[in-house]
């Protein structure tokens, strides 16, 4: 099954900059060939839900590897079973509608 995903992760205990930890979280996306779009709090992901919350997962355990004692994690997500839609699509249709 298809998922869309809003995912900000946020390693605790680090400071004040955490673009580093962010950095490694899109590889590890990236690395599992899903579709993403970083935005300035997050990143939207698009994929089978399998490889989506794997990969999720995997940026857990990568930014404690690099040394964050603590993440948290905010995660919207949701799913279509009508009809196939992406990410783009989404956009699309309210940029249309803006036009209008």
């Amino acid at each position: 099954m298809k998922v869309i995903a809003d995912l900000c992760v946020v390693p605790m205990g680090v400071g004040v900059s955490v673009s580093k930890y962010v950095t490694a979280c899109e590889k590890v996306l990236k690395a599992e060939g899903l579709e993403t779009k970083l935005h300035a709090y997050g990143t939207n992901i698009e994929g089978e839900w399998d490889v989506v919350f794997a990969a999720i997962r995997r940026c857990h355990e990568v930014l404690h590897e690099m040394g964050a004692p603590r993440i948290t994690t905010t995660l919207k997500f949701g799913t279509r079973v009508d009809r196939a839609q992406t990410m783009d699509d989404e956009v699309r249709s309210v940029q249309k509608q803006l036009q209008e």
